[in-house]
């Protein structure tokens, strides 16, 4: 038997994923599949549903050999990200980007992101880090374009993206595997094994659908010795004394080691279905995941290509458990779903932050010994921390050690009228709650030998770790944040003429309520006679925080008109709206301390986002070439935009509404079955996008005018496989190629540079038999070193690129 794969899968805005040409019963013309999604939350052929939608289904996943997120987002022609590895990136859709925030700070301060990420029925979302899923055994992956507030509700003002999971089948077995092994261009090897059963039990009645994989990606960014010294014109020191300064110099020769970023993905999913009775199921599902990365994924040119200079341990394990759960059932005229799910994850993160030293404005107290004589004697310093014969700076090295728990639990009842009905209706409430507790050490090597007292959480503020902090850490975040959601949704259908003409009008009505707690902690030197002395910041009692929640509400709304004027043809024109939630600022609302930032206000607020649209879905020569599109206008206002000043230590980081802006573009893709044996796909995404008003109080941006950052203006991808049989084998080639052109690295204007347009190419040719398949391929074939993201976020300028030419080979094997 073939591998059956259940659910549905969607290729509208198909961006080269494209569907398999089948065999018209009448002739030997080839046509194109019909396509059923759920992108509506109720089932629809692709070509009827009236609205963009991007989607790379089961099948095509395992086409292109497409295992992780940076897999399958290069194939998204109008789908962007900002990211440095493996869970920690941001996705951007239709240009409506800003640069993201570093995951240093992203649980402390990070926005929500503008792009809604869903795990089948729940929202995954999270600031600064992607819910990185691993690709197996995906019925599909969605991804719908424009503001999706009224279904899909907070963040989905960009767009959402949905991976949804296979399903256990009642009447079928099957199982399968996959196996690679590949080689990068001087990298290390990488390999790959997944495997999955589905299980028909009692009586078909009962079902059960399980998959595991372990995933290893061998590292291609060296670690190259060097050394690094505290530079004087940076940081002065002969301001604060006369005598002769000295310093010290870090190096790395302990860490220095080629190919040093390497990831690991290891997972397993199990699930149950369960018929009840003809009229109702019940689905429990469970999965759990772990990444294990080292190192780190951009590089810095100056020291060389795919080279950098780390001084301090880079590691990461993002781990994540989540338990869904749904039953669905007929009750009279009406389908009723109820759908839940708690997802618990954790991040451990080390991370160098020895460039620090060439921003933060009071590195030489952390960094060095003082021997001044009114200080000696005004806070009666301990000689052994004097050094009369001239001042010091040690120890260079810094980093920070983060431990995040995420935890969400969310609910969701709906009910959907008869889809056959001239009037029809998708009614829902929606409840989540979320959590985010981050514990940031910072380390500073040179602290203990300066007489810095060990730091402590402050007595009297909410503590996730109330122990005493380990010598050198001279700064921590200890943060708890909270968003409680309730929202009711509806879209009513009404066909003005069957068939022929509708029109759609869509509500979401939301209330969230937002939280933030904790403190952040100085650790106490010789001045303050190096005992700690709780000095820091409670949030609940000195700034970026009020006494009550923040209560974000509102409606978003959307309408439609759908116009069928033949069967193969569907014309629409969309108008939508979306949000997301504003939050605190972590040092804002204290004009008393931060006089050079008297506007910093203690919180920021929801960004509003307007689409216009109109598209098109066509059907041409007899089913066998398909063309959908779109043309759209977007309005974006109070743009929510970070700044990370650390010349201000009172304030560090902060966000604010800074900017309108409107966006115009296009998007498209073509799917032709040119033969029986050969499938074309193509697809192409363009996007103006001006900075059409700067609001900012304290943030410096580009002028009125600007691009966008990190959204090429225009991308293009392309794909044609060709199937034949060869002998008693089905043998097949493809090609595939991807088109970026250029983008800007920030909205910042101090650190905005373009990046270079860039192009790639796959290659993979394979044949299979009874149920076995083989394959070579080249990913990368050019060894194209891609500008994916610039980026300061560790004070040393480095790229974010993609992978060198990799040349693998695949088996694989589905009874």
């Amino acid at each position: 038997m073939t591998k059956t794969r259940i659910g549905v899968s969607a290729l509208a805005l198909s961006v080269a994923m494209g569907t398999a040409a089948a065999q018209d019963p009448a002739g030997d013309r080839p046509i194109l599949d019909t396509i059923v999604v759920t992108a509506t939350k109720t089932e629809t052929t692709a070509q009827d549903a009236p609205l963009a939608l991007q989607a790379v289904n089961g099948d095509t996943l395992d086409e292109l050999n497409a295992q992780t997120f940076d897999d399958y987002v290069r194939y998204l022609p109008n789908v962007s990200f900002g990211g440095r590895g493996p869970g920690q990136s941001t996705v951007y859709i239709r240009g409506l980007a800003v640069q993201p925030i570093s995951v240093l700070l992203s649980g402390a301060q990070g926005t929500t992101p503008n792009v809604a990420l869903y795990l089948d029925e729940q929202p995954v979302t999270a600031p600064g880090r992607n819910l990185d899923v691993y690709a197996a055994d995906l019925d599909r992956i969605e991804v719908l374009p424009g503001p999706q507030g009224t279904l899909f509700g907070a963040s989905s003002q960009a767009g959402t993206v949905r991976l949804i999971t296979n399903k256990p089948e009642l009447d079928t077995f099957g199982a399968g595997f996959d196996a690679s092994i590949a080689t990068t261009k001087d990298g290390e090897m990488s390999n790959a094994l997944e495997a999955y059963i589905n299980l028909p039990l009692v009586d078909e009645k009962l079902a059960f659908r399980g998959v595991v994989y372990d995933v290893t990606q061998g590292g291609y960014i060296d670690n190259v010795p060097g050394t690094f010294t505290t530079d004087p014109a940076i940081n002065p020191q002969s301001a604060a004394t006369p005598s002769a300064v000295s310093y010290e110099t870090a190096d790395n020769n302990l860490l220095a080691e080629e190919d040093f970023n390497d990831a690991s993905y290891k997972g397993f999913r199990g699930s149950f279905l369960w018929e009840i009775t003809p009229e109702t199921t019940a689905y429990l599902q469970y999965t759990h995941q772990k990444i294990e990365a080292d190192g780190v994924f951009d590089y810095d040119p100056e020291v060389g290509d795919l080279d950098v200079t780390r001084f301090f341990p880079d590691a990461l394990e993002d781990d994540f458990d989540q338990t869904a759960w749904t039953i669905e059932s007929r009750l009279g005229m009406l389908d009723v779903i109820y759908t839940g799910a708690y997802l618990d994850r954790q991040i451990n993160q080390s991370v160098d932050y020895t460039g620090y030293n060439n921003a933060g404005g009071f590195i030489s107290y952390y960094t060095c010994t003082y021997d001044n004589p009114a200080y000696i004697t005004a806070y009666d310093i301990d000689p052994q921390f004097i050094t009369p014969g001239g001042r010091e700076c040690l120890n260079p090295a810094k980093g920070v050690v983060i431990d995040q728990g995420q935890k969400r639990t969310t609910h969701e009842f709906r009910v959907t009228t008869p889809q056959e009905n001239r009037l029809r209706a998708t009614l829902g409430v929606f409840y989540d709650n979320f959590e985010i507790e981050t514990v940031d050490d910072f380390y500073y090597l040179a602290t203990p030998d300066l007489g810095f007292a060990r730091n402590a959480p402050i007595s009297d503020a909410v503590q996730i770790d109330p122990s005493l902090r380990p010598a050198g850490v001279a700064f921590f975040n200890d943060i708890r944040r909270t968003e409680e959601q309730l929202a009711f949704f509806g879209e009513v259908t009404f066909d003005l003429i069957p068939d022929v003409l509708s029109v759609t009008g869509g509500l979401r009505v939301y209330e969230i309520d937002s939280d933030f707690e904790g403190s952040s902690n100085f650790a106490d030197g010789i001045f303050q006679g190096s005992e700690n002395t709780d000095r820091g910041r409670d949030y609940d009692v000195s700034g970026g925080h009020t006494p009550e929640p923040l209560e974000t509400d509102g409606t978003v709304f959307k309408a439609n008109v759908s116009w069928t004027p033949r069967p193969d043809t569907l014309i629409y024109g969309t108008y939508s709206e979306g949000f997301r939630p504003g939050g605190f600022n972590r040092g804002g609302g204290l004009a008393s301390i931060n006089p050079a930032f008297p506007t910093v206000e203690t919180t920021y607020d929801t960004d509003e986002v307007t689409n216009y649209e109109f598209g098109w879905k066509a059907e041409l020569f007899d089913n066998s070439l398909r063309w959908n599109g779109a043309v759209y206008f977007v309005e974006t206002s109070d743009l929510q935009v970070s700044r990370f000043d650390p010349e201000n230590v009172s304030i560090l980081t902060f966000i604010e509404n800074a900017a309108d802006a409107e966006i115009f573009g296009t998007e498209g893709d073509l799917t032709w079955a040119a033969t029986p044996e050969l499938t074309l796909f193509g697809a192409y995404s363009y996007n103006d996008t001006e900075l059409t008003a700067v609001n900012a109080e304290v943030i410096e941006l580009a002028p009125v005018g600007s691009e966008l950052p990190l959204v090429p203006e225009l991308q293009l991808t392309s794909r044609a496989r060709y199937e034949l049989p060869l002998g008693t084998y089905n043998a097949y080639a493809q090609m595939g190629i991807q088109y970026a052109s250029e983008s800007f690295s920030s909205l910042a204007d101090e650190i905005r540079e373009e990046q270079e347009a860039y192009t790639t190419a796959d290659l993979a040719f394979g044949a299979g038999k009874d149920g076995w398949n083989a394959e070579l391929f080249v990913e990368n074939l050019t060894d194209e070193r891609a500008e994916l993201f610039i980026n300061e976020q560790d004070d040393i300028r480095r790229i974010t690129t993609n992978r060198p030419r990799t040349i693998g080979l695949r088996m694989s094997y589905n009874y």
